[in-house]
């Protein structure tokens, strides 16, 4: 049986599906924007429509454009990607009932693990770990809402239950200030999600960013395909992914592997996930669970050689996957660095036209990306440009193959991150893996 899929992304991670779909013999239907007409993806792509304006929120957020380009082609299934509706339970349910398979986790459970505050609840029943706090509705009298943060002990960090990418948290670090910045973080996070519903949790000061990848055939059966360190990170955006990550309590991790694999397999977990966690003095704490794909996967696959995407599409449609831990396997160590459109300095936005580039390669390199000389990178989308991943049997020999590939590696006519990578593969903290998620903000940059 033949099956067609409408990938409803843009940029790198659409090329990524498409590929994908080429190689297990899917028909592909593109959508884009009127911006992004000259996008390359769109070259390979079977078919191809256009959804609407430049602005996100009349195409790539348009519901209604991307199922009526969907029953236009007559598809089969429908692909999120990351970002945009990848995590949109209302988009996951209404693909399902117009007759399109959504190629990820139930609309239920999208919506479960969505609410931060709900995940959290949910996880403990499963022997997962999370950060002391409060996450119920704070009452209005204000001694009380003192008394219940100093059972929980400062510094805190107060949390928009429907926030994301970094916004809508605030850190307080003593009683007097702590109701004004409630006000402030409520005030954000309805503005930016329309929702103001916030909750507190201990702030733990200097922990790594640790995340377990997980994998479901939606009828009980999960694996985990190992650990990604994505502490190197600015603003709570990640900088540099890596896998596996390193120097971590053997115990610890067990344990928490094995109870990310079950929670999966009790809930029936269909797609790919992952399961984030701050790490500090052999604890995890949970944070949240990604029920998308992830921007920094490729390092999985490449101490795997486990095609994650291909899985998705296996998955959805049916095609047949066997998820057996034994067969997993774990080879070296990978590293990625996200090159941006962006000032390494002051991280301003810098989109125009690609005059000239030249990719990185080689023996243990991957180059994930979707620009070309002469692509014109527009200002209305996420300015991440290329992702270069380097694999080697040790860390230490990944970090040096990345510096090689960073140095062949170039592009004209616009800003990118490239000289910050650079910079942060030559430190020593960087070098022997004594960074928190702190480190590059209050630290490095100083």
């Amino acid at each position: 049986m033949s099956h067609k899929i409408l990938i409803a992304n843009r940029g790198e991670i659409a090329l990524r599906a498409l590929r994908a779909c080429r190689e297990l013999g899917i028909k592909t239907v593109s959508v884009y924007s009127e911006v992004d007409k000259d996008l390359k993806h769109l070259k390979f792509s079977d078919e191809t429509v256009c959804i609407g304006p430049a602005a996100p929120i009349n195409s790539y957020l348009n519901i209604p454009s991307i199922l009526s380009a969907a029953e236009l082609t007559e598809v089969d299934a429908i692909y999120p990607g990351y970002g945009f509706l990848a995590e949109n339970p209302d988009f996951a349910h209404q693909c399902n009932e117009s007759g399109f398979k959504f190629i990820g986790p139930e609309s239920e459970t999208i919506r479960k693990m969505g609410d931060k505050i709900t995940a959290k609840n949910f996880v403990s029943t499963f022997d997962i770990p999370t950060v002391p706090g409060y996450s119920g509705e704070l009452p209005n009298d204000e001694d009380e809402v003192k008394d219940i943060v100093q059972s929980i002990g400062y510094p805190v960090i107060l949390k928009a239950t429907a926030g994301g990418g970094g916004r809508g948290m605030r850190i307080v670090h003593s009683e007097e200030s702590l109701l004004n910045m409630i006000e402030i973080t409520m005030q954000e996070a309805a503005n930016s999600f329309g929702n103001d519903q916030i909750y507190i949790e201990k702030f733990i000061e200097n922990p790594r960013h640790i995340e377990i990848q997980v994998i479901g055939d939606g009828k009980g059966n999960a694996i985990h395909l190992g650990t990604r360190d994505c502490s190197m990170q600015r603003r709570h955006q990640k900088i540099i992914e890596e896998a596996p990550a390193s120097n971590v309590d053997q115990e610890s991790l067990h344990k928490i592997l094995n109870s990310s694999v079950n929670l999966c397999k009790e809930i029936n977990y269909e797609g790919v996930g992952t399961l984030e966690f701050l790490y500090e003095k052999n604890n995890f704490y949970f944070i949240e669970m990604n029920t998308r794909i992830q921007v920094e996967h490729p390092v999985t696959e490449m101490i795997t050689g486990f095609d994650i995407v291909k899985a998705q599409f296996r998955i959805a449609l049916g095609l047949g996957i066997n998820l057996d831990q034994d067969e997993v396997y774990f080879n070296g160590h990978a590293i990625e660095c996200r090159i941006n459109a962006e000032d390494p300095i002051n991280f301003q936005p810098c989109p125009g036209e690609i005059t000239k580039m030249h990719t990185a390669g080689g023996f243990g390199i991957r180059y994930d990306s979707h620009i070309y000389s002469g692509y014109e990178v527009p200002p209305f989308y996420d300015s991440l440009l290329a992702k270069i991943i380097t694999q080697a049997n040790t860390r230490k020999s990944a970090i040096k193959r990345m510096k090689s590939a960073l140095d062949e590696f170039f592009v004209e006519g616009i800003t990118t991150n490239q000289k910050l990578h650079q910079n942060i593969l030559d430190d020593e903290i960087f070098n022997e893996n004594k960074h928190t998620i702190n480190y590059l903000e209050n630290e490095f940059l100083k």
